[in-house]
């Protein structure tokens, strides 16, 4: 579990699922990500979360307020995605919901995940890749310090040929000295 003033990062629970699927039914929050997902996607994907935590110790962790203890999205690592540029690298990711967005979370859940990152002492560095479109996403890598590797966009391999979300771009950042 990561603490920070306003949030809790911390493994997934039975409860988070549908708080989780009303985020990921969100028109407005799955524009620049993908398409709108199921129950049964939900449910898949914590589970892959608790694998991830399992193996490695880290995943996409659930964000939960501390004011209310509302479980609001998610922020984390993971290892990269196969079949893209980041796949032996670790890769940081969020997720809010619609009402979240705009109050700094997001940011202070990142800022903690590479904290905890940096806080191991064999990760050199944490990669993130977005949509071109996710103008919000690459803002934040940017205020995260994280740097676009250029000449390094891709199309992702999971996203459908002809679907505008296919290209993305990659960012990175080292650990501090």
């Amino acid at each position: 579990m990561i603490g920070t003033e306003r949030l809790i990062l911390r493994p997934w629970r039975d409860a988070d699922i549908e708080p989780f699927l009303a985020i990921c039914s969100d028109p407005r929050v799955m524009a620049t990500i993908g398409p709108l997902q199921t129950r049964d996607e939900i449910l898949a994907a914590v589970a892959r979360q608790n694998r991830l935590q399992e193996r490695h110790g880290y995943c996409f962790w659930a964000i939960e307020r501390r004011d209310d203890g509302a479980m609001i999205g998610f922020c984390g690592l993971k290892p990269g995605a196969e079949g893209t540029p980041i796949q032996d690298e670790i890769e940081i990711g969020w997720r809010l919901g619609f009402a979240d967005w705009g109050r700094g979370y997001a940011r202070e859940a990142a800022a903690a995940s590479l904290g905890w990152a940096w806080g191991r002492g064999n990760i050199p560095g944490v990669a993130a890749i977005t949509t071109i479109g996710n103008h919000r996403s690459w803002g934040l890598m940017e205020r995260l310090g994280m740097v676009r590797a250029a000449g390094e966009d891709f199309d992702h391999p999971a996203v459908p040929e002809g679907s505008p979300l296919k290209r993305h771009l990659v960012y990175r950042i080292g650990r501090p000295a």
